[in-house]
């Protein structure tokens, strides 16, 4: 429920819904590369291709708005922004309130060791670790859900030396990618989806055969 993810937020970040709107938080998984990227390329290798990943997501999320013509369906993308250049949307806590992954912050961690250093938190899910991502949000703004019950995200990273762990990886290191098998993963990208998103954006376009 929008409601959930408002009240853990700063009025300006709120999303201007009721508190009982329906929303969905839409992730990819490491398969998605093969299953919906390389195919949506392959398809529309002679149009113009910007961004290949946002469009794949726009194009699939644009299918599942069909399936709703009666339905008001708002999508917000991870990498929209407002006027003010706030994002639309606050990914990683739409993930942690909707119980999709848990968002690892400072405040979790009771023995700070960082002193003054600017610590980001990240999302880690249960059964991908760090080899997911968040890509949109999907509200349907005539649907309200008042009985909903909010799901607790799984808390896979539950001791204090694994969260320090991980946010040091993720802050200091995170070049390496190591963060993301804090714990047991079940999938990880492909070794060609690890190098399609090591590559600077504008060379990522012959990786996949395309012409910019």
């Amino acid at each position: 429920k929008v409601g959930w993810y408002n009240a853990v937020l700063q009025p300006a970040f709120h999303l201007p819904y009721p508190d009982d709107t329906l929303a969905f938080v839409v992730l990819s998984t490491p398969s998605m590369f093969d299953k919906a990227l390389k195919p949506f390329v392959k398809k529309e290798r002679l149009k113009m291709i910007r961004d290949p990943v946002d469009q794949c997501v726009s194009h699939h999320l644009s299918r599942v708005k069909e399936k709703f013509p009666d339905q008001r369906v708002d999508v917000m993308f991870d990498y929209e922004m407002l006027p003010s250049r706030k994002p639309k949307f606050l990914a990683q806590t739409a993930a942690h309130v909707a119980g999709a992954a848990y968002y690892y912050q400072r405040k979790d961690v009771k023995l700070d060791p960082w002193g003054k250093k600017k610590i980001f938190g990240v999302c880690i899910h249960p059964k991908y670790g760090g080899w997911f991502a968040i890509r949109a949000l999907l509200l349907f703004p005539d649907i309200q859900v008042p009985f909903l019950e909010q799901p607790a995200p799984v808390d896979c990273v539950s001791t204090e030396e694994k969260r320090i762990e991980l946010l040091e990886q993720f802050n200091f290191h995170w070049q390496d990618g190591c963060y993301r098998d804090i714990i047991e993963v079940k999938e990880r990208y492909s070794e060609e989806q690890k190098a399609y998103f090591a590559t600077p954006p504008a060379e990522r376009f012959r990786l996949l055969g395309l012409s910019q």
